[in-house]
């Protein structure tokens, strides 16, 4: 009966030097390692050990509380998120951390947390946590050392090509902000610190009011029996819906007066998401009453919308002082900004927009990568719910 139910414990894909080994064994956590609660770090004076939470890298201290290798799992709030610490740390009291391992190797366990909807093993409450006894009991399925060894140092590996592609995405949009903020004219100034060979002659900016430059489109509300999965027109209703393939638009309704229009930035005015900020490239996009759509009358609509990405704390910080943060037509209008001519927006436009399509481009790689993960690892690993 053992080696029916091993049997049933294999994977759909093995490395080929294990297609013909047994089947994987069904085991509890407690039977693989120690399970240890963080302790809190805040009286401790400042050194070279790192202090580690839920939330990642917190500051270094004096002392350590274990050295190895340990695959960690927060014990409230951030539940789903597994870590693996590597070397001498503190882990803090946010943290579980196993330790004491049995027939079993670290990596290989912190690939099987992130195998495990944690939120199944979540204590009665309101704020997500796990006890030991939660983690203990959990039964899963584990193979031989060797074959855990092969697991982990594949998974390792891409877990290692994510982290340089995520690396990567973060370089350009990092290159970007920066060359952003050379590109545009500082709180003051008339003209940028960087200007391409062509206009480093062509004088000042002119200052606009955005009543001057664009022309502002109301969303109106909509009941919910006027939208549905099939319409005429893609309905927004805010961030959440963002998009600019037709594919992904889930909400649709009648052509109505309150539209946006391909080239238009949308900006949202209510709600959490205030000052959040979308270049639509869609034909027509009915809104609800939390967006609003800037029409530019003359010059670049990219270079608007470039313009409108550095003004977004600033919509941020006039939405914030109402109870539920809002912004008005007029706090958009009255907004002042600095203007090149429509040669030099044209120029920087495309330039700024090269980089969000080469930043699009490498993030979809990213995601690719870890959509590869997740599909390799419902393959490697048997079902949770078989061991």
């Amino acid at each position: 009966m053992k080696k029916i139910a091993d049997a049933a414990l294999t994977p759909r894909l093995r490395f080929p030097e294990f297609r013909d080994a047994e089947g994987w064994e069904s085991k509890l956590f407690e039977e693989l390692f120690t399970i240890g609660s963080g302790r809190d770090h805040k009286h401790l004076s400042p050194g070279n050990v790192p202090v580690y939470g839920s939330g990642g890298y917190m500051r270094s201290v004096d002392d350590y509380l274990y050295d190895g290798e340990s695959a960690c799992i927060g014990r409230k709030g951030t539940i789903n998120s597994p870590m693996l610490l590597t070397g001498r740390f503190w882990a803090v009291d946010t943290l579980f951390y196993t330790h004491s391992f049995k027939e079993c190797l670290p990596r290989f366990i912190f690939a099987l947390f992130q195998r495990i909807d944690w939120l199944k093993h979540n204590e009665a409450g309101g704020i997500p946590s796990l006890s030991k006894s939660n983690i203990e009991n959990i039964r899963i399925a584990i193979p031989s050392l060797a074959e855990q060894r092969k697991l982990a140092d594949f998974l390792t590996s891409l877990d290692e090509l994510i982290a340089v592609q995520a690396r990567r995405v973060d370089a350009l949009k990092a290159h970007k902000t920066g060359l952003t903020q050379q590109l545009f004219p500082r709180e003051g100034d008339f003209q940028p610190r960087l200007r391409f060979p062509e206009f480093r002659n062509a004088g000042g900016w002119k200052v606009r009011r955005l009543s001057g430059v664009v022309d502002l489109i109301s969303g109106t509300h909509l009941p919910p029996d006027a939208y549905s999965t099939t319409g005429e027109v893609p309905y927004f209703t805010g961030p959440s819906d963002f998009t600019n393939d037709i594919r992904n638009v889930t909400k649709w309704t009648r052509r109505t007066a309150n539209t946006a229009r391909a080239h238009d930035t949308l900006i949202t005015v209510k709600g959490s998401g205030v000052g959040e900020i979308w270049y639509s490239t869609l034909a027509e996009v009915a809104m609800g009453r939390q967006l609003m759509a800037l029409r530019a009358k003359n010059g670049s609509s990219r270079f608007m919308f470039q313009l409108l990405l550095t003004k977004r704390s600033r919509f941020e910080d006039l939405g914030s002082g109402n109870l539920i943060p809002g912004l008005s037509r007029a706090a958009i209008l009255d907004l002042e900004a600095c203007f090149p001519s429509p040669a030099e927006q044209k120029r920087i436009a495309d330039c700024l927009t090269s980089l969000d399509e080469l930043i699009v481009a490498q993030t979809q790689k990213l995601n690719t990568l870890k959509v590869h993960k997740k599909g390799l690892m419902q393959q490697l690993f048997p079902p949770p719910e078989e061991a």
